[in-house]
């Protein structure tokens, strides 16, 4: 294949064109944006894993393949004469200009809270003629995520809690909420303050400048290494855990909490 161009990105956008042409994929030419944006999030979470990994080459590869993604969305939008890679470019080249005045332009800025504040004021400009702060706010992000971001923007226009000891009575009260939900036996009731309590935890979490998302992964994965231990021990010990009662599996517990 002659390439127009020896740079790496231009090669990748003749490649994305081929892949989508008469001679290239037929299952690439089938694709369209609606079909393409599972693997734009399942290849976003990869990069996430290798980047946690630490392994230079798996981040590498896996930043690649959201590459990919980008030129292959772009090439699509371009058979239908929506925009191209280019205008891609040229429109994150002009939102970081707009919105980095303090390193582009003449403003000073000296702290990331600062440049946090001053970011949503450019925002605040750039939703002229929305009816919400919240607009802004992904629809598909991850419920832990999503429920950080509502609380960071609503925070920044006063409306928050003054202290973090009001949020924990707040989780108290929703937690006795939630306890009164059982005892009246209402599932739709049930489902909504449990839904409150985890809202509540995450504005604690923000309070201490504690990612959720990333707390929630860090326990989740500690749970997962240590069940996998008391597998690997109950294998060794020739026991099939169906088979174990939980006082005979918790032991084994208390020994991954030591081991691992």
């Amino acid at each position: 294949m002659n390439f127009k161009e020896e740079r790496p990105l231009y090669r990748l956008a003749e490649i994305s064109e081929k892949l989508r042409s008469e001679t290239g994929c037929p299952w690439d030419r089938e694709q369209s944006m609606m079909s393409m944006r599972k693997y734009l999030i399942e290849e976003s979470y990869e990069v996430i894993d290798a980047i946690e990994s630490g392994k230079t080459e798996k981040i590498r590869e896996e930043l690649g393949d959201v590459l990919y993604q980008i030129f292959a969305h772009s090439e699509i939008a371009k058979e239908q004469n929506l925009f191209t890679i280019d205008d891609v470019a040229e429109e994150i080249i002009t939102k970081l200009i707009r919105r980095h005045p303090h390193v582009f332009g003449d403003e000073t800025i000296k702290t990331g809270d600062a440049v946090a504040d001053r970011w949503e004021n450019i925002k605040k400009k750039e939703r002229e003629g929305k009816e919400s702060i919240l607009d802004g706010v992904p629809s598909a992000l991850p419920a832990l995520l999503k429920a950080y971001r509502v609380q960071e923007k609503t925070s920044r226009v006063g409306f928050d809690w003054n202290r973090i000891t009001d949020v924990e009575s707040k989780l108290g009260e929703e937690i006795g909420e939630f306890r009164e939900a059982m005892q009246e036996g209402d599932e739709s009731k049930l489902f909504e303050e449990y839904g409150d309590i985890l809202f509540t935890l995450v504005n604690i979490g923000r309070f201490l400048k504690i990612d959720p998302e990333d707390a929630l992964q860090q326990s989740t994965k500690k749970f997962m290494t240590r069940f996998k231990y008391v597998e690997k021990e109950a294998a060794a010990q020739k026991r099939e855990l169906k088979d174990m009662t939980l006082e005979q599996m918790d032991e084994l517990w208390n020994e991954a909490k030591k081991n691992v």
